[in-house]
């Protein structure tokens, strides 16, 4: 991806997102641009028009921090986008944030990371790289992702499902939230690391198949994607709200291990032990099932559980 190119629409797009009454300056008359003029952050981030106009034309290369402080306290940026523009300055500079690893190596779990993602048998639980590709999972996971895993191309892509795969839409009950922070997600991904060829690679499949995801795209907006929760619709189990918790890997770059987790008593917790009860049978089967085979597998586990607490059952 062109550095100087993505430095220009970044500072643009955060610009036109400031209004005049939200950086404490008076609004005036026949404002030709949305948001804030150039004049107007040059001012407010203390340097120079000529100097901020450089700034935004691309050229970041060899801009000290404080400059950097300056222009996002001025965009009031908030700490993806902060990150994201130190991530941009470090390419400029040829410094990039994150460690590459070496060309055609591809990453494959420790045998302990494996052990610590089996360990957990309450929630699913995998590691993804910044291209959202699903690398190590648990059992529970992989049974949460099924339909992920079902795709052809392989590792399985969590992005190219979300735009690709009209299956998403009934997983992801809020699509287009879901589909916002999948591209900020990559988005922020292009900054850390924007020599990824599978990176280049994957966004210019999604822009040419899916004006969804070139709309997106064109917006700049990155987020940190650390902890909240979530609602999906699993074809299984059905609706699922679920909090998840992003821990980055300290010994592997770029690399996230996530936990999804349920209240404690509640239906999303029953139903990820109906999901846990499907999956322990599905493998022991060794093959994957139908959809239909999915619903009576379901029904019966649903069954199962019922009887074992005295009540009837129940749909998720």
């Amino acid at each position: 991806m062109d550095n100087r190119q993505e430095v220009r629409e970044f500072l643009v797009s955060r610009r036109a997102k400031i209004t005049p009454e939200q950086a404490g300056l008076p609004a005036g008359s026949k404002r030709r641009v949305p948001g804030l003029r150039r004049s107007e952050v040059a001012t407010l981030a203390d340097v120079s028009v000529e100097y901020y106009a450089k700034l935004e034309r691309g050229n970041l290369a060899g801009v000290s921090t404080s400059v950097l402080d300056a222009v996002a306290r001025a965009l009031q940026l908030d700490d993806a986008e902060r990150a994201h523009l130190l991530a941009l300055a470090h390419a400029a500079d040829g410094t990039s944030a994150i460690l590459r690893r070496p060309k055609n190596k591809q990453w494959t779990p420790h045998r302990s990371l494996q052990w610590t993602l089996d360990a957990v048998t309450e929630g699913p639980a995998f590691v993804r790289n910044g291209r959202m590709d699903l690398l190590a999972a648990n059992r529970l996971a992989r049974a949460f992702y099924s339909e992920v895993y079902a795709s052809r191309l392989q590792p399985p892509n969590i992005a190219r499902f979300q735009f690709l795969d009209p299956a998403s839409r009934r997983f992801y009950p809020d699509w287009d939230l879901f589909a916002d922070v999948c591209v900020a997600i990559l988005r922020t991904e292009a900054g850390r690391d924007p020599h990824d060829k599978g990176v280049h690679d994957l966004v210019g499949e999604l822009s040419t198949r899916s004006d969804e995801f070139r709309k997106r795209w064109g917006a700049h907006d990155v987020r940190h994607h650390g902890t909240g929760s979530k609602t999906f619709h699993h074809p299984v189990v059905g609706n699922l709200t679920l909090a998840y918790e992003g821990l980055e890997l300290a010994t592997e770059p770029g690399l996230t291990l996530t936990i999804y987790t349920a209240e404690p008593g509640s239906p999303s917790g029953e139903a990820l032990r109906l999901l846990s009860s499907w999956a322990a049978t599905d493998e022991a089967e060794g093959s994957a099932h139908s959809p239909a085979a999915r619903g009576e597998a379901a029904q019966d586990a649903r069954s199962s559980s019922a009887s074992a607490e005295g009540e009837p059952g129940s749909a998720v």
